[in-house]
Protein backbone atom coordinates (compact mmCIF):
# COMPACT_ATOMS: atom_id res chain seq x y z
CA UNK A 1 0.00 0.00 0.00
CA UNK A 2 2.75 2.75 0.95
CA UNK A 3 4.52 1.89 -1.78
CA UNK A 4 1.39 2.39 -4.50
CA UNK A 5 0.74 5.74 -2.91
CA UNK A 6 4.48 6.51 -3.04
CA UNK A 7 4.81 5.90 -6.87
CA UNK A 8 1.30 7.77 -7.16
CA UNK A 9 2.53 10.43 -5.75
CA UNK A 10 5.58 10.54 -7.65
CA UNK A 11 3.64 10.55 -11.10
CA UNK A 12 1.78 13.82 -10.45
CA UNK A 13 2.81 16.68 -12.66
CA UNK A 14 1.76 20.24 -11.75
CA UNK A 15 -1.68 20.27 -13.24
CA UNK A 16 -2.79 17.65 -11.15
CA UNK A 17 -1.62 19.55 -8.06
CA UNK A 18 -3.52 22.69 -9.79
CA UNK A 19 -6.73 20.80 -10.16
CA UNK A 20 -6.77 19.39 -6.21
CA UNK A 21 -6.03 22.74 -5.06
CA UNK A 22 -9.05 24.12 -7.46
CA UNK A 23 -11.64 21.22 -6.11
CA UNK A 24 -10.78 22.17 -2.61
CA UNK A 25 -11.37 25.52 -2.96
CA UNK A 26 -14.72 24.81 -4.55
CA UNK A 27 -15.04 22.72 -2.12
CA UNK A 28 -14.81 24.84 0.63
CA UNK A 29 -16.81 27.41 -1.02
CA UNK A 30 -20.24 25.49 -1.97
CA UNK A 31 -19.90 24.39 1.88
CA UNK A 32 -19.30 28.27 2.72
CA UNK A 33 -22.47 28.86 0.54
CA UNK A 34 -24.52 26.00 1.62
CA UNK A 35 -24.15 27.45 5.37
CA UNK A 36 -25.01 31.14 4.20
CA UNK A 37 -27.74 29.86 2.90
CA UNK A 38 -29.34 27.54 5.78
CA UNK A 39 -32.71 29.40 6.34
CA UNK A 40 -33.15 27.94 2.22
CA UNK A 41 -33.29 24.50 2.89
CA UNK A 42 -33.52 22.69 -0.15
CA UNK A 43 -30.65 26.01 -1.80
CA UNK A 44 -28.42 24.96 1.36
CA UNK A 45 -28.95 20.63 0.80
CA UNK A 46 -28.03 21.45 -2.93
CA UNK A 47 -24.85 23.38 -2.00
CA UNK A 48 -23.46 20.79 0.48
CA UNK A 49 -24.36 17.91 -2.15
CA UNK A 50 -22.60 19.76 -4.90
CA UNK A 51 -19.85 20.43 -2.79
CA UNK A 52 -19.45 16.77 -1.86
CA UNK A 53 -20.02 15.88 -5.10
CA UNK A 54 -17.03 18.25 -6.53
CA UNK A 55 -14.83 16.72 -3.89
CA UNK A 56 -15.01 13.04 -4.68
CA UNK A 57 -15.47 12.70 -8.51
CA UNK A 58 -13.24 16.01 -10.50
CA UNK A 59 -10.02 14.27 -9.10
CA UNK A 60 -11.20 11.52 -10.68
CA UNK A 61 -12.24 12.38 -13.74
CA UNK A 62 -10.05 15.48 -13.47
CA UNK A 63 -6.93 13.71 -13.13
CA UNK A 64 -8.62 10.75 -15.81
CA UNK A 65 -8.64 13.92 -18.58
CA UNK A 66 -5.46 15.51 -17.81
CA UNK A 67 -3.23 12.45 -18.21
CA UNK A 68 -4.97 11.03 -21.37
CA UNK A 69 -4.68 15.22 -22.86
CA UNK A 70 -0.54 15.01 -21.61
CA UNK A 71 0.07 11.32 -22.23
CA UNK A 72 -2.12 9.78 -25.26
CA UNK A 73 -1.00 7.26 -26.19
CA UNK A 74 -1.15 4.49 -28.58
CA UNK A 75 -0.64 0.62 -28.53
CA UNK A 76 -1.64 -1.89 -31.68
CA UNK A 77 -1.00 -5.70 -31.78
CA UNK A 78 0.98 -6.63 -34.30
CA UNK A 79 1.54 -10.46 -34.14
CA UNK A 80 0.91 -13.27 -31.32
CA UNK A 81 1.95 -16.20 -31.05
CA UNK A 82 1.27 -19.43 -28.84
CA UNK A 83 4.92 -21.43 -28.46
CA UNK A 84 4.71 -25.34 -28.62
CA UNK A 85 8.00 -25.92 -26.69
CA UNK A 86 7.33 -23.74 -24.60
CA UNK A 87 5.15 -22.30 -22.05
CA UNK A 88 4.93 -19.08 -23.51
CA UNK A 89 2.76 -16.52 -26.10
CA UNK A 90 4.95 -13.98 -27.88
CA UNK A 91 3.20 -10.55 -28.40
CA UNK A 92 4.90 -8.32 -31.01
CA UNK A 93 3.58 -4.54 -30.88
CA UNK A 94 4.39 -1.26 -31.44
CA UNK A 95 3.53 1.84 -29.45
CA UNK A 96 3.14 5.42 -31.17
CA UNK A 97 3.57 9.04 -28.92
CA UNK A 98 0.85 10.93 -29.82
CA UNK A 99 0.91 13.15 -26.71
CA UNK A 100 2.00 16.78 -26.59
CA UNK A 101 5.15 15.97 -24.57
CA UNK A 102 8.19 13.87 -24.63
CA UNK A 103 7.24 10.34 -22.47
CA UNK A 104 10.38 9.30 -19.92
CA UNK A 105 8.91 5.94 -18.94
CA UNK A 106 6.00 3.72 -20.38
CA UNK A 107 4.68 0.74 -18.35
CA UNK A 108 3.58 -1.50 -21.33
CA UNK A 109 1.51 -4.30 -20.35
CA UNK A 110 -0.04 -7.42 -21.97
CA UNK A 111 -3.43 -8.68 -20.49
CA UNK A 112 -4.55 -12.77 -21.34
CA UNK A 113 -8.15 -13.42 -20.92
CA UNK A 114 -10.24 -16.04 -21.48
CA UNK A 115 -12.99 -15.61 -24.91
CA UNK A 116 -16.25 -17.85 -24.28
CA UNK A 117 -18.16 -16.12 -26.98
CA UNK A 118 -20.90 -14.89 -24.96
CA UNK A 119 -21.00 -11.16 -24.52
CA UNK A 120 -21.69 -10.83 -21.01
CA UNK A 121 -19.15 -13.23 -20.03
CA UNK A 122 -16.19 -11.49 -22.49
CA UNK A 123 -16.79 -8.86 -21.28
CA UNK A 124 -16.08 -10.00 -17.59
CA UNK A 125 -12.93 -11.90 -18.70
CA UNK A 126 -11.91 -9.03 -20.27
CA UNK A 127 -11.95 -7.02 -16.75
CA UNK A 128 -10.13 -9.69 -15.10
CA UNK A 129 -7.22 -11.11 -17.08
CA UNK A 130 -6.01 -14.88 -16.01
CA UNK A 131 -2.20 -13.70 -16.77
CA UNK A 132 -0.86 -10.48 -17.14
CA UNK A 133 3.11 -9.49 -18.06
CA UNK A 134 4.72 -6.12 -18.11
CA UNK A 135 7.45 -4.33 -19.73
CA UNK A 136 9.08 -0.66 -19.15
CA UNK A 137 10.56 1.51 -21.93
CA UNK A 138 12.30 4.91 -21.52
CA UNK A 139 12.77 8.28 -23.54
CA UNK A 140 10.09 7.98 -26.05
CA UNK A 141 10.06 11.57 -27.80
CA UNK A 142 6.77 12.48 -29.37
CA UNK A 143 5.46 11.74 -32.59
CA UNK A 144 7.46 8.77 -32.68
CA UNK A 145 6.74 5.00 -33.00
CA UNK A 146 8.62 1.89 -31.22
CA UNK A 147 8.31 -1.65 -31.89
CA UNK A 148 8.14 -4.02 -28.45
CA UNK A 149 7.78 -7.90 -27.78
CA UNK A 150 6.34 -8.74 -24.58
CA UNK A 151 6.61 -12.83 -23.52
CA UNK A 152 3.75 -13.76 -21.34
CA UNK A 153 5.31 -16.93 -19.55
CA UNK A 154 4.69 -19.29 -17.97
CA UNK A 155 1.57 -19.65 -19.94
CA UNK A 156 -0.48 -23.00 -19.22
CA UNK A 157 -3.79 -22.28 -20.57
CA UNK A 158 -5.47 -24.55 -22.83
CA UNK A 159 -8.64 -23.34 -24.47
CA UNK A 160 -9.89 -20.25 -26.35
CA UNK A 161 -7.86 -17.00 -25.91
CA UNK A 162 -7.30 -13.07 -26.41
CA UNK A 163 -4.44 -10.72 -25.62
CA UNK A 164 -5.21 -7.01 -25.15
CA UNK A 165 -2.09 -4.68 -24.57
CA UNK A 166 -2.05 -0.94 -23.03
CA UNK A 167 0.36 1.51 -21.82
CA UNK A 168 0.71 3.75 -19.29
CA UNK A 169 3.40 6.81 -19.75
CA UNK A 170 4.90 9.77 -18.09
Amino acid sequence: MNNTLTSFLDSLIIYDYFLFGAVFILFILFIILGLVYKEKLYLAIFLITLAFSILIFAPIFGYIHIHNYFYYNETTILSQNKLQFTKAVVVKGKLENLSKLDFERCLITASAYKVSGNVVKDFIYKLKPFQKSSIVEYNIPKDHKIGFKIIIEPFVYGGDFNVSIGASCQ
